[in-house]
Parts: structure tokens; C-alpha cells; sequence
């Protein structure tokens, strides 16, 4: 059960590529009462992808370097 809540903690983290992105968008255009533009949706996208794949790699980093301690 700890697992599951906490996935969906990190699923509605305001990042483009979760859904709590698009919730984000969502909100926007609910407030603007316009869609924000492609250029800014894939943007974002790309910035909130270019972030979770950094923060996997650091993760990654960390992990190896504590099994490599003796």
C-alpha cells in the first residue's frame, strides 16, 4: 500500500510528462480560459523529461557508489 500511495504522490508532482502536469495545463486553461501554446507545452515537456532523466541518473549514481563501498 506504501508503494502505491507513494507513486501516486509522485505522479501528481507539477512536472509536464506526469499527470500532475497536465493538471497544471489543465488549471491554466481553466484561469485563461485559453490552451497555453504548443511551443510551451512541448516545452515544458521537454524540460520536465530533461529533469526526471537527471534525477534517475544521479539516483543510479548514488546507489552504485554505495554498493561499491566496502
Amino acid at each position: 500500500a506504501f508503494l502505491s500511495v507513494n507513486l501516486a504522490v509522485l505522479n501528481f508532482l507539477p512536472i509536464p510528462v506526469l499527470d500532475g502536469g497536465h493538471m497544471v495545463f489543465l488549471l491554466w486553461e481553466a484561469i485563461t480560459r485559453r490552451r497555453p501554446s504548443e511551443k510551451i507545452v512541448i516545452g515544458a515537456s521537454y524540460i520536465g523529461m530533461a529533469f526526471l532523466l537527471s534525477l534517475m541518473i544521479f539516483v543510479i549514481y548514488l546507489d552504485i557508489g554505495r554498493a561499491l563501498k566496502p
